[in-house]
């Protein structure tokens, strides 16, 4: 079969949802690219019962395009997000504010997965809702979402499962994100944070970067700036997190030794192009223009990405089996909002 159908329709989406978006700047469109891939596969009967027990999607013919997009073409865009970051920027937010955000990531992370056994939420799903609201939403999610798939079992079972894990995950974000954006503005002035502490706790918390900059700007530019630099502090750890990560289960699943699963080396390759990348930015080579044009081409890569992975989703096994799920983004937003305003009264 061809790749050609499959990149034909990626791509067509892919413009449509970069011209959609400026319609609604506050939401992400990597989320809305993968909603609307989960709609096209769900009306279009993305899944078709070959025997009582083995379903297929029925985007078979599309699947070569699709496939390489949703794998290799995010992977690229994880090492292009890279160029979005610089190290001297993200140490100038002082050693109080990376405490911040360091302790807000790594109670977030853990505390979402501990909260998940006890909610007996898959591991997979914890795991990836974990690493959403603790580093850059959807871009963290896709990152974390290319290690379960280089150590996952094979077998159509484990993929669908881990498709309706990543789009839980990135509907998480996007929901509790926009829940946020209108209440931390206000909770921050009825608090009586001034603007460098306002921004901290929103750039050290809310998950997408679209939604820190519409919390943060609804609050002062001054705000606005520190949220962005602490963003950034967060989306700089995404490497070392999806490293350790992806070592530590590696290791499992070679104790284990699962069935059909893949030998994998510790560290993803694109994971170590991402640390490259930021090593180029963090030099100061590169051009504005290049910066520009390479943050463009990231959002639309990331974008086509997650339509090709909606197409995958079965959302009407997704809603029956979601609730605990949304339960534990509350959890998570709380763990994340609470640790956060707890450093910024003690150390900003």
């Amino acid at each position: 079969m061809t790749l050609l159908p499959g990149l034909a329709l990626t791509a067509l989406a892919t413009a449509a949802l970069l011209a959609a978006s400026q319609l609604a700047p506050a939401v992400s469109p990597l989320v809305i690219a993968l909603v609307l891939g989960a709609v096209v596969g769900t009306l279009g009967g993305a899944w078709v019962r070959r025997s009582p027990s083995e379903r297929e999607p029925r985007w078979a013919r599309l699947a070569p395009g699709t496939t390489l997009v949703a794998k290799r073409v995010l992977r690229v865009a994880v090492v292009l997000l890279g160029l979005r970051l610089s190290v001297p920027d993200v140490l100038a937010l002082g050693w109080r504010g990376l405490t911040v955000v360091v302790v807000t990531l790594a109670a977030t992370f853990f505390g979402t997965q501990w909260a998940g056994r006890r909610m007996g939420v898959p591991r997979e799903a914890a795991l990836l809702v974990g690493t959403g609201f603790a580093v850059c939403g959807a871009a963290a999610v896709s990152a974390m979402a290319g290690v379960v798939e280089r150590t996952r079992p094979a077998g159509a079972k484990a993929a669908r499962e881990s498709a309706d894990a990543v789009a839980a995950a990135l509907a998480l974000v996007t929901v509790y994100g926009t829940v946020a954006v209108f209440v931390l503005p206000p909770l921050a002035r009825a608090l009586g944070l001034d603007d460098a502490r306002a921004g901290l706790w929103i750039g050290a918390s809310v998950q997408e970067v679209a939604q820190v900059v519409a919390a943060a700007g609804a609050v002062s530019s001054a705000a606005l700036a520190t949220a962005t630099v602490a963003k950034l502090a967060r989306v700089a750890l995404l490497a070392p997190l999806v490293a350790g990560t992806g070592a530590v289960r590696a290791r499992r699943t070679a104790a284990a030794r699962l069935p059909g699963a893949r030998r994998t080396p510790p560290v993803p390759l694109f994971v170590l192009g991402f640390l490259a990348a930021v090593a180029v930015r963090s030099l100061g080579v590169l051009p504005d223009g290049v910066i520009a044009g390479a943050n463009t081409l990231t959002t639309g890569l990331f974008v086509a990405a997650m339509f090709a992975l909606g197409l995958g989703v079965d959302v009407p096994r997704l809603l029956r089996t979601g609730r605990r799920t949304l339960l534990l983004g509350a959890v998570s937003a709380l763990v994340a909002t609470g640790v956060s305003l707890a450093g910024v009264l003690v150390l900003a």
